[in-house]
């Protein structure tokens, strides 16, 4: 079974950055890994003048591209559920999620200000640490392992150790 990892925070806080990092980090430490992102807004759009585009606009429920070494598959669904999709990737060693925010998995708080910050509120439950690059950032009287956003092996460490003890 895969290991869930969220990622939250909000807009333009380093969350893609991070996560890509990760993903070069864990892959070279042998781990298999897929990311799931919640396009929340429904902003995502096949790639234009591409065939599976030309299938998609043309009304298709489902369209699965069969390369020889990957599959992209793009399905509307009313309402999709996190869980339901995370169990097609079982196979997996860690699945990354990025946003997500209300979902009940693990996740990692990404900020850059005090502003962005406030996602530690929004979480429920609460983050299990934080990743920012700002100094001696302090919420409260609740101390969170906290990781600069460019400690990218200190992040890896942390998942994989949180895993190992859960």
């Amino acid at each position: 079974m895969a290991h869930c990892m969220g990622f939250a925070g909000y807009s333009n806080s380093g969350k893609t950055t991070l996560v890509a990092k990760l993903i070069v980090e864990m892959k070279q430490r042998g781990h298999r890994i897929a990311v799931m992102k919640h396009d929340a807004h429904g902003h995502y759009k096949e790639a234009a003048g591409t065939d599976s585009a030309t299938f998609v606009e043309s009304g298709a429920e489902a369209v699965i591209t069969l390369s020889p070494d990957e599959i992209h598959v793009f399905e509307k669904k009313r309402n999709p559920s996190l869980e339901e999709q995370l169990s097609a990737y079982v196979h997996l060693d860690y699945v990354f999620i990025e946003g997500f925010k209300k979902e009940k998995h693990p996740k990692i708080a990404v900020f850059r200000t005090i502003e962005q910050s406030e996602i530690i509120q929004t979480l429920e439950p609460e983050p299990i640490a934080i990743a920012t690059d700002m100094d001696d950032f302090k919420f409260g009287s609740r101390a969170f392992p906290s990781f600069d956003l460019n400690n990218i092996q200190g992040i890896a460490d942390f998942i994989e150790q949180y895993f190992e003890s859960n």
